[in-house]
């Protein structure tokens, strides 16, 4: 998330230049088409097909290495390989191309043209160790570790994968990674990472489908010895990010192995999660690291679990992706291994998270702008956790359908909801007697909207207390947004205090929210300090955050915010002097609120719409 956001601002405002090379669209970039150019270099000319083979030593006229380009597809990496795979031939001649076998199998969009290279190096290489390295890197789908390529290369050796290159001497395996480099199937030698070997994304792809096909024993062997050197590689209980990501790759190769359930069990619910701590999430903010471990547990993601695992762990698996999916504002995404857990939970009469899935997917629904579905799930939700029984599970839940009802304008069945959730909470022994979390910010936004800026000051201030005990990223981040706007409505209300205390809170609630990793959040700290800086007159750094505000809402199909967004930007043209902007950003945002019943916004609508009749722009926001 914080690479998105380097990435977009640079293309937004940086005078120099940044270089990206990917395989993948970088969608981030899309709105800069002016400052951001992206080429697709995987297709080249015939022309530079013919230029890329003469360099490589390849020869034959003008018209035959056009052509031999065109016969590879015109493939970059396919011609990279060719003109290799050529120049081990004596006399290097381009008729030698011909003598590749197709791959009639192999769709052009898979990488069939280099694939077919890579086919005819192996029929060259036989069964030696050449073969053994390239088998090895199809076991990665990164950059392989030498502590990992050392544990392949260990005693006893693998039949199929590491038979040849286990007795080669350190020197002659260097020997043999040099000459596998000249080939150009294995990458140079980084001199930032040494011992790193690593090959293009379609080498390790196309030996590790070879890998599948022709050896699968050796396949689930060299996974099964790669999950018990990271089991025994990471510390039991890792504390940052980068110590757990051996435990990450571990779940990966054990599943790989058939070993789902011990991957699940062992390391990712006891090392990784640990059990209902959820250490990698609300401590480190891991949520796309998290979400690559759980997609080894699918077939395919985010379909079907895999049959290795148990029914209950099923939904938990489907539960956590539509949660981690969800932080990263993938919210459409999302909703579908919701529904699914939603589903497998009524079906195992598991009450409990059946109504924790069913609150987390009104959630979704609300902020995509689908209010009555949102309301619907939202109490489904509420009858659900009354049939579990569990308090703190009935009074989360009826904290998630207040901020519903609070969304649809229904502002006093919301308010008298939320209480209704603090007042169980208070009965409940060895738990903090306010609604904290998103539960707490949501009633303090409630509140925030009747004025009552010290009351959500007094609560916040409480609450923050609280969440730095329990050490949530997120509850932290929260209330130091709760903090920060009840900050900022006493400055624009009464003009007691200066902006200063509001500024820091909100500039830690966005640092929090971006530590935290909930994407889908994120808009909501941007919207505030942007209305900060409009107060304050920066109104270059107000459209700063509204601009990146309203990229990460559209991009996520967050109509909520989206639609808050407009309305903020038609305030922010209106300070400007810029009316017909913002008659346009009012109209947009009106015709949102009225489609998604976003009725908690009529109001201003209302204002905006009469403030554009008059000469002088609003004095607050």
């Amino acid at each position: 998330m914080h690479l998105a956001v380097l990435i977009s601002e640079l293309a937004r405002r940086n005078p120099g230049l940044c270089v990206v090379t990917t395989r993948l669209a970088v969608a981030d970039l899309n709105p800069f088409p002016d400052t951001a150019r992206q080429e697709d270099l995987e297709q080249i000319s015939a022309g530079a097909g013919r230029a890329l083979l003469r360099v490589g030593g390849v020869r034959g006229s003008d018209a035959e290495l056009e052509g031999a380009a065109r016969d590879f597809g015109n493939h970059a990496l396919g011609l990279n390989l060719l003109a290799a795979y050529l120049h081990g031939i004596p006399g290097h001649s381009v008729s030698h191309a011909d003598e590749i076998p197709d791959l009639p199998d192999v769709p052009v969009a898979a990488g069939k043209h280099p694939r077919r290279v890579m086919a005819g190096f192996a029929a060259r290489f036989g069964d030696g160790p050449e073969l053994n390295v390239l088998r090895m890197l199809g076991l990665f789908d990164k950059p392989a570790p030498a502590g990992e390529i050392a544990a392949l290369r260990a005693e006893p050796p693998i039949p199929g994968l590491t038979a040849q290159v286990q007795p080669l001497s350190e020197g002659a395996w260097l020997r043999l990674l040099e000459e596998l480099r000249e080939t150009g199937l294995v990458a140079p030698r980084s001199t930032h990472r040494p011992g790193v070997l690593d090959a293009h994304p379609l080498v390790r792809e196309h030996f590790g489908a070879e890998l599948r096909r022709e050896h699968p024993d050796a396949l689930r062997a060299g996974n099964d010895r790669l999950y018990e050197h990271l089991k025994a590689a990471a510390p039991e209980y890792p504390d940052t990010l980068e110590k757990m990501m051996p435990l990450f790759a571990a779940v990966a190769h054990g599943c790989r192995a058939g070993r789902h359930q011990e991957a699940y069990d062992e390391v990712y619910r006891e090392r990784i999660r640990r059990q209902n701590e959820f250490f990698n999430t609300k401590k480190l903010g891991a949520f796309g690291a998290d979400l690559a471990a759980l997609s080894s547990f699918f077939d395919p993601p985010w379909r079907k679990p895999a049959d290795g695992i148990t029914e209950a762990d099923k939904g938990s698996v489907l539960s956590m992706v539509g949660f981690d999916l969800r932080a990263l504002g993938r919210l459409a995404e999302a909703a579908q291994p919701l529904q699914a857990a939603l589903e497998a939970r009524i079906a195992q009469e598991d009450w409990k998270n059946a109504a924790t899935n069913a609150g987390n997917l009104s959630e979704i629904r609300l902020t995509i702008g689908d209010l009555a579905q949102a309301l619907d799930t939202a109490r489904r939700s509420v009858d659900l956790a009354d049939r579990s029984g569990d308090m703190f599970e009935r009074l989360k839940q009826r904290a998630k359908r207040a901020n519903a009802l609070h969304q649809s304008g229904r502002v006093e069945e919301a308010e008298e909801l939320f209480r209704e959730a603090e007042a169980m909470q208070k009965e409940m022994p060895h738990i903090v007697p306010m609604l904290v979390s998103l539960s707490g910010y949501n009633y303090c936004d409630l509140l925030l909207g009747q004025a009552k800026a010290e009351e959500v000051q007094h609560r916040a201030e409480q609450t923050l207390e609280w969440a730095k005990q329990y050490g949530s990223l997120l509850s932290n981040a929260l209330d130091y947004l709760s903090l920060g706007r009840a900050h900022l409505l006493l400055a624009l209300r009464e003009g007691t205090e200066t902006f200063s205390q509001a500024a820091t809170h909100l500039n830690r609630a966005v640092d929090g929210l971006r530590q935290a990793g909930h994407q889908w959040m994120l808009p909501l700290g941007l919207l505030a300090r942007a209305v900060l800086h409009r107060a304050q007159g920066q109104f270059a750094w107000a459209q700063r955050d509204l601009e990146e505000a309203l990229t990460i809402a559209t991009r996520g199909g967050m109509r909520l915010h989206e639609a808050d967004c407009h309305l903020e930007s038609a305030r922010l043209q209106l300070a400007q002097g810029e009316k017909a902007q913002a008659r346009e950003s009012v109209s947009k945002a009106k015709r949102m609120v009225e489609e998604m019943g976003y009725h908690r916004r009529d109001g201003e609508v209302a204002e905006l719409e009469e403030l554009l009749g008059a000469e002088a722009p609003p004095a607050r926001g």
